[in-house]
């Protein structure tokens, strides 16, 4: 066995600290937990005449409580329109002098008051109200506006009420409708969804800072069941109008209310665990995955936070139209029905690691985000990015055996680093002057706030350890870890991670064994900038210097940066990987073929290093270090596919799967293998990819295979012979290697489709065809809701975009697209800031720029790939 060099704890603060690249976030939490106090410079006063045009409350008035009924009429009235009615009121405390009253609207018509206003005020507990000047409606900052003609006195409370009417459109935005069918018949359901909508569902201060208690009441039809944020306290059965607890004190984007005609499933626990779901899902047990991991997850949390659940209840509901994953909705947390409903017949292991990851997001939030709430949006990553990193300790708790924690560096850090390396990315936290319009608000829920929030805060887990930041945020108080005699920082938390937090990017850190010099670069994909906030004077460090051993940094990837290497000590690790992989940690082989490949990217080291990283996966058996050559792979093989290049490519990948690929072909019954092989997930997924990377690599009895399981499909729709587990991969590679007949009866099955995880898949695997003719046909169907659903349209775009055949294809179909239907895709726009690309505005431009980039990288490495290939095929 070789000797290697594994940076210690005290190499590595030192490594860190020159590094800037130890801890990312907890001046942000001690921040959020320490009175919630603004960071950013104080903003300049507006004069009272013009405050209705600033996307921003004044901050003079504090709601305390609500009263809210709203009646939903699930039948169209005399115009064919759906319609909701309702009343409320706010309960408001003054605390600055002010003659205006400025509440969120949005889409609703008033019941106008006798003297032809849109609200009525009086004064609560002896306070004499002003009486109403003038009130309108404020569209494009969404206020209904009040001018009064008196000033309000500070510290008196007073009560807003308004009658209004809006519509129950189908347009998955503020209370809304949905259809589905069940037993043949057409249901009906109303609910909320939220984010800066709440304003088209009832007035209100729609800011997560104002918090107030919520009063619900909803009248509903005969034969349907209401839900909300509190514990039902009763229905008045002759016009069906159910009462609902009083909420604790919270942010109106938490607010939820829905009306179906759904079944539950329950626990008898101290905390009343519901799961709702269409009755047929209930029935079929599709919820009792959910049931049975929700109470140990908030146990878990319980546990962890050293906070009881708030919440006497807590409902989850699966919803078969919600353009989220899942909303954190205080109470009654509602999901898609593909992140909360597992059929343990036909969805896969993967499928039950989504439901299980996002369960546990969701319910990280009951503290971190509902209980603590950021100030403004700007630091909605303190909110998602903590969900994002503790849901894995969530799941790790009820699936143990599923190593979910490592899964964590694969599915959020390796996607952050992709994201924050390119020039269109941001700072984790905006100044709250950047973040004013809906659009703007919208635009901060990309990979940023969510995997790079999540990235950092579980490098600064790592680096505190988890004992450390668990009992950080036991005491609400991070001030206590720089006291803390038994943490040794070599500098002041806040020192270190403001780096992190106000700047985009991280940083590439280059170790030159020769001479023990460490220096760190901002990292971006394609250049790297000298001159950079990031960058600091290059160090000497005896412990990195030596000539005989190899030298391994971020070790398990503690930390959120790159790390680059002095030749020599590259041969060196990729002669430990030929020799004997398993000295490395898992973790780390995956991220040496991750850092090898970015860095060649940025012209830091040559490609054919990069490439001699995968030499030793013949011999790999872990799953995390094929995913991450896949990857890279898979990009050879697409830019390469129509050059010569190919063929070599080809057989080179046959070379490396060989034994993991030959013994799936030895054994063609595919119930033996999902029976015998996949008894793990890392095994599952393992197996998976060897077929994937086969098949795109054009491998004929690869192709030819699945082209024979898709045709028996084909012959008997009815009697599947493919394991679930196995659908995605054997439909997408059928229907690449087929044509039109193929492509055409997984459309028909997706027309037909009433369950909402075989519809997911099949609107992945109609991407997947190589026939342009059919790309532009299943884009054109996004026009049409007839056609392709509402909520699947931003999927359909997105998937089209990722097949190499459809990029041109999709481009080309978004700027051909009127404003109007621009409007439909606001969906995609988000999917396109996740996907690493700016404002819309800006999308176009940038996307030409990528593809110019990806042009010059085939034409610069053409010849050095080729070279490779020929080396290792010789």
């Amino acid at each position: 066995m070789g000797k290697g060099l594994y940076i210690s704890k005290s190499v590595g603060i030192t490594l860190i600290v020159l590094a800037v690249a130890a801890v990312a976030t907890i001046i942000a939490l001690s921040v959020v937990f320490h009175n919630e106090k603004s960071r950013t410079v104080e903003k300049p006063q507006i004069n009272e005449t013009d405050q209705w045009k600033s996307y921003r409350l004044p901050g003079t008035l504090s709601p305390q409580y609500y009263n809210i009924t709203l009646w939903p009429r699930l039948v169209p009235d005399a115009n064919g329109m759906y319609i909701f009615t309702g009343h409320s009121g706010v309960a408001f405390t003054c605390v600055k002098e002010t003659g205006l009253i400025l509440i969120h609207s949005n889409k609703l018509n008033y019941t106008l008051t006798p003297e032809g206003h849109h609200a009525k005020l009086t004064g609560l507990e002896g306070a004499k109200a002003p009486a109403i000047n003038k009130t309108w409606l404020e569209v494009e900052t969404q206020y209904l506006v009040i001018q009064l003609s008196e000033t309000l006195q500070v510290g008196k409370i007073y009560w807003l009420y308004m009658e209004f009417q809006g519509e129950l459109a189908n347009d998955l935005r503020g209370f809304y409708r949905s259809e589905y069918f069940e037993d043949g018949v057409k249901n009906k359901i109303s609910k909320t969804e939220s984010i800066y909508r709440f304003r088209k569902a009832f007035p209100c201060f729609d800011e997560p800072a104002m918090k107030a208690v919520f009063h619900m009441t909803l009248i509903h039809p005969s034969g349907t069941v209401a839900l909300s944020n509190g514990m039902e306290m009763g229905k008045n059965q002759n016009v069906l109008q159910t009462k609902f607890k009083p909420t604790l004190k919270m942010s109106t984007y938490l607010v939820a209310f829905v009306v179906s005609e759904y079944s539950s499933i329950r626990t008898a626990a101290e905390t009343d665990v519901r799961i709702w779901a269409r009755r047929t899902a209930i029935e079929a047990g599709h919820g009792d995955y959910a049931l049975s991991i929700t109470g140990r997850i908030l146990d878990f949390f319980q546990s962890y936070y050293n906070s009881k659940y708030p919440l006497p209840k807590s409902d989850q509901i699966a919803l078969r139209d919600f353009d989220a994953g899942a909303m954190e909705n205080w109470g009654l947390i509602t999901y898609r029905e593909t992140s909360l409903l597992y059929d343990p017949i036909t969805s896969s292991n993967k499928d039950k690691e989504w439901v299980s990851t996002t369960i546990a997001h969701e319910l990280a939030h009951m503290w971190f985000g509902n209980l603590v709430t950021m100030k403004w949006w700007n630091d909605l990553w303190l909110n998602e990015g903590f969900a994002t990193y503790v849901s894995y300790l969530g799941v790790d708790d009820v699936q143990p055996t599923w190593n979910i924690k490592d899964l964590m560096v694969m599915t959020e850090t390796h996607k952050a680093f992709a994201f924050d390396s390119n020039k269109f990315s941001r700072p984790l936290s905006l100044p709250e002057e950047e973040v004013k319009t809906p659009a703007q608000i919208n635009a901060l829920f990309n990979t940023i706030t969510y995997s790079k929030g999540g990235a950092v805060l579980r490098m600064l887990s790592e680096f505190l350890s988890e004992p450390v930041f668990a009992r950080g945020l036991s005491v609400g108080d991070f001030t206590v870890v720089d006291a803390d005699p038994e943490v040794n920082l070599p500098a002041t938390i806040s020192e270190i991670m403001n780096r992190w937090i106000l700047q985009m990017g991280f940083p590439v850190v280059t170790i030159d064994t020769r001479t023990g010099n460490i220096t760190q670069n901002h990292f971006l994909s394609d250049i790297i900038i000298e001159s950079s906030t990031v960058c600091i004077s290059t160090a000497t460090h005896d412990p990195m210097k030596t000539n005989s051993e190899w030298v391994l940094a971020n070790v398990n990837v503690s930390g959120f940066y790159r790390v680059n290497y002095d030749p020599q000590n590259w041969q060196r690790l990729l002669s430990q990987l030929s020799t004997d992989h398993s000295v490395i940690p898992v973790l780390s082989r995956a991220q040496i073929v991750d850092d090898a490949f970015n860095l060649a990217k940025a012209n830091m080291i040559n490609m054919s290093l990069a490439l001699r990283t995968t030499s030793y996966l013949s011999e790999e058996r872990e799953y995390l270090p094929w995913q991450s050559a896949i990857k890279h792979l898979n990009t050879f093989i697409n830019r390469f596919r129509h050059t010569e290049v190919n063929t070599k490519m080809q057989v080179c990948l046959l070379q490396i799967i060989d034994d993991t690929y030959r013994l799936l072909f030895k054994f063609q019954n595919l119930g033996f293998l999902v029976g015998s092989l996949y008894s793990s997930i890392y095994i599952y997924i393992h197996n998976l990819n060897a077929i994937s990377l086969a098949c795109t690599a054009g491998v004929e009895d690869c192709l030819d295979l699945t082209k024979m399981w898709y045709r028996q499909w084909m012959k008997n729709p009815d009697k599947n012979p493919i394991k679930h587990s196995m659908r995605s991969t054997v439909y997408c590679n059928g229907i690449a290697a087929g044509g039109s007949e193929e492509w055409e009866f997984a459309w028909n099955l997706y027309k037909k489709s009433v369950d909402d995880a075989e519809a997911e898949l099949l609107i992945y695997i109609l991407s997947c065809t190589r026939k342009p003719e059919l790309l532009n046909r299943y884009l054109n169907y996004t026009l049409d809701p007839n056609m392709v659903q509402k909520k699947h349209v931003n999927y359909v775009i997105r998937h089209v975009a990722n097949n190499v055949v459809g990029q041109p294809l999709a481009w080309d179909f978004i700027r051909s697209l009127s404003s109007c239907v621009r409007q439909q895709l606001e969906l995609f726009k988000e999917e396109i800031n996740k996907a690493g690309f700016g404002t819309e505005a800006l999308v176009v431009d940038e996307s030409i720029t990528i593809t110019k980039e990806n042009m010059e990288w085939m034409q610069k490495n053409k010849g050095e790939v080729m070279q490779w290939l020929k080396e290792e095929l010789a």
